[in-house]
């Protein structure tokens, strides 16, 4: 009997594929607990459907990314942070402040999860990071910390 998985299924399938799968473990698992319907001619097209249009979803984002990658690559990013004397930071500059002065100074939004600091930023300084876009699409930007001039 074929069948379209509804969820992934452990050493089955995941959601979304047309399987082969016998009668009883169709009628007896997958449709009882909900993890699988019967493939009929129009569930089948909607399933292609469904994932033409997330392929095409999933292209325009990696072109939206490969844009911005381009708008980055080799740019300055600038963050002001309170320091001492010494150029000592109070603190850390984080990835959310990162992220936070990407979208003021490029218009790019990226979640602080995708900035990539090699080590925590404690001085005044210039420091390479690198901006994840998308799965395979990077941005290595540099990262510019100066300090704030209290009035």
């Amino acid at each position: 009997m074929q069948v379209i998985l509804k969820k992934d299924v452990s050493k089955v399938g995941k959601a979304g594929e047309l399987l082969e799968v016998s009668d009883g473990y169709a009628r007896n698992f997958l449709f009882p607990r909900g993890l699988a319907e019967e493939a009929t001619s129009g569930r089948i097209a909607d399933m292609k459907t469904r994932q033409q249009n997330q392929k095409a979803r999933k292209d325009k984002e990696r072109q939206v990314s490969e844009e911005a990658r381009k708008l980055l690559q080799g740019k300055m990013i600038r963050v002001f942070a309170s320091a001492g004397e010494s150029g000592k930071l109070f603190g850390s500059v984080t990835a959310a402040q990162v992220a936070d002065a990407l979208k003021a100074q490029y218009g790019v939004k990226v979640d602080k999860r995708d900035v990539k600091l090699a080590e925590p930023v404690k001085q005044s300084g210039s420091y390479p990071i690198s901006i994840r876009l998308y799965a395979s699409v990077q941005a290595d930007v540099t990262l510019s910390v100066e300090i704030q001039q209290n009035a």
